[in-house]
């Protein structure tokens, strides 16, 4: 390995990124600092035997087990996002307010933060479950396979990049694509709720099952929550936000006879764009379905 070129090595990496091998985390911790017998000395199980046998040991007398703090300190990271959070005033000042987080344990295996892209102003929100590999790469949100698929069916209802926002729950990558864990979730909560408070959109869109049972509250499965209309409201909200759930466009990609299901809740929420005041000659018909 030591005589490869840089060229050989460069398709040896471009060969593992293509085959999904782009982390390099160890399945447990490495403890770096402990330290290492030097060759030829006796390791301590070698000393333990040289020894005369030793009287047993007493057990320890078992101590009365300490105040709960690691449970009143879970909630920390959450308290204080929910400070700085509500300390922004404009979008740009959650972003800052996220770059100076570090409640959240994936801020420190991920490449970019990933915010948001879209119109600050928009009528339209869309919010998926956590960003991929290219999104991590570029540090910003579906812009991989999934997202020309959502910017493809948004166009066909007449939402271009400047009538949208899109996001995510979580705002860096987890590790290998996993699904975000419930405390890296409540973590990162309060920033998106602030986020759709400066937004306050018309409506919202979400975008899987995590999603949807993040921001609404439910526990249902995504084939139960896609197509009905719910209610999201927060303090900082005016009115509550007309919200929906659908399929995500990365499961569309894995299962395309699910695009038919899809389309029809996207049609619903050009619909409700329509009905809380979009210009009707601004929407296409809905009888062109996205080219998918």
């Amino acid at each position: 390995m030591g005589s490869a070129n840089p060229s050989t090595l460069r398709a040896l990496l471009r060969w593992y990124l293509d085959a999904g091998v782009d982390e390099t985390i160890a399945a447990a911790p490495v403890n770096r600092f402990a330290p290492v017998a030097a060759p030829g000395a006796p390791s301590r199980l070698d000393a333990r035997d040289a020894r005369a046998p030793e009287a047993p040991r007493q057990a320890p007398a078992r101590q009365a087990r300490p105040p709960a703090a690691p449970m009143l300190q879970a909630d920390q990271p959450v308290r204080h996002a929910v400070a700085l959070a509500g300390e922004a005033t404009t979008l740009d000042a959650v972003r800052s307010a996220l770059e100076h987080f570090d409640g959240c344990p994936l801020k420190r295996t991920a490449t970019h933060l990933v915010f948001g892209r879209g119109n600050p102003r928009a009528r339209l929100v869309c919010i998926g479950e956590a960003p991929g590999a290219e999104e991590d790469r570029q540090g910003l949100p579906f812009v991989g396979p999934s997202g020309r698929l959502l910017d493809r069916i948004l166009a066909s209802i007449g939402v271009g990049e400047g009538d949208v926002f899109i996001s995510n729950t979580v705002f860096w990558r987890p590790p290998g694509n996993r699904p975000p864990t419930s405390a890296e979730t409540a973590a990162c909560m309060p920033f998106l709720q602030r986020m759709l408070e400066l937004i306050d959109p018309e409506v919202l869109v979400c975008l899987g099952g995590p999603a949807a049972q993040a921001l609404l509250g439910r526990s249902d499965s995504i084939g139960k929550l896609r197509g009905r209309w719910f209610s999201y409201q927060t303090p900082g909200l005016a009115r509550p936000v007309a919200a929906t759930a659908t399929f995500h466009p990365a499961y569309l990609l894995r299962t395309p006879q699910q695009k038919r299901f899809a389309w029809r809740d996207f049609l619903g929420v050009q619909a409700k764009l329509v009905g809380a005041g979009a210009g009707a000659a601004s929407v296409p018909s809905p009888a062109q379905p996205a080219e998918t």
